[in-house]
């Protein structure tokens, strides 16, 4: 091994080792010092503390160094993460990902990905794939994360909510107006919510999914005899 491999090995268990610290300051200050002053040997020591950080101003800094790095080094690798990564190391991949906005990093978002049972990768991956998705695949998108509605609690509704604004109501409304025929009470609420945020983006999303709510209850209700359900 050479001077400078050995210098560079040094390097890399010397940040490793700061960033195992106890303190969350300490790690928050080695990992700015890393993005301050990159190096690819940084790189495999930062993305597998991302798995494993436990607090999240940390990780944040974290995305932050890598970002600083050469993404032909990073990018790859978050790709590979976001697959086979333990929960933490899947969501903070594809969050990083979203970051960097390199092109490639588009091959982390599967079918399975934005269907992930962990609620944490999946809202990740939809943020992610509304910023990474080229424009030929932006239809196709749309139609996957509607077949994601009526899931989760209110947090996962307005990530869900959010990416398929983010598509842009030419792409996202056709597949929502489907969606809001379903025979699923949950799934029709939650995608007139999110019609009515792409009409008035000022809207709160609690305003959205309570008259959403609201109007799915009124059109499922017994019509008395005599009476018709008003248009609309």
């Amino acid at each position: 091994m050479s001077e400078k491999d050995t210098g560079t090995t040094t390097s890399a268990a010397r940040l490793r080792d700061a960033l195992s610290q106890e303190s969350s300051a300490g790690r928050l200050q080695a990992a700015l010092t890393a993005g301050s002053r990159p190096d690819p040997s940084y790189v495999e020591v930062l993305i597998d503390r991302c798995a494993i950080e436990p607090d999240f101003s940390v990780r944040d800094t974290l995305t932050w160094a890598i970002m600083r790095h050469d993404p032909d080094l990073t990018v790859p690798r978050l790709i590979q993460d976001a697959a086979t990564g333990v929960t933490q190391a899947r969501s903070q991949a594809l969050h990083t990902l979203s970051k960097v906005r390199d092109p490639r990093g588009w091959a982390a978002i599967t079918p399975e990905v934005l269907a992930d049972p962990d609620d944490a990768v999946a809202r990740t991956s939809w943020r992610a794939a509304a910023i990474l998705a080229p424009e030929a695949e932006r239809p196709a998108l749309a139609e996957a994360l509607c077949a994601q509605l009526g899931r989760g609690d209110r947090d996962v509704h307005l990530s869900l909510s959010r990416a398929l604004a983010a598509l842009g109501p030419e792409l996202a409304e056709p597949p929502l107006g489907a969606a809001a025929a379903s025979s699923d009470e949950g799934v029709r609420a939650h995608a007139l919510a999110t019609l009515r945020l792409l009409e008035d983006p000022e809207e709160s999303f609690e305003e959205a999914i309570f008259e959403a709510r609201r109007t799915v209850a009124l059109r499922d209700a017994p019509i008395p005899p005599g009476e018709t359900l008003p248009p609309g």
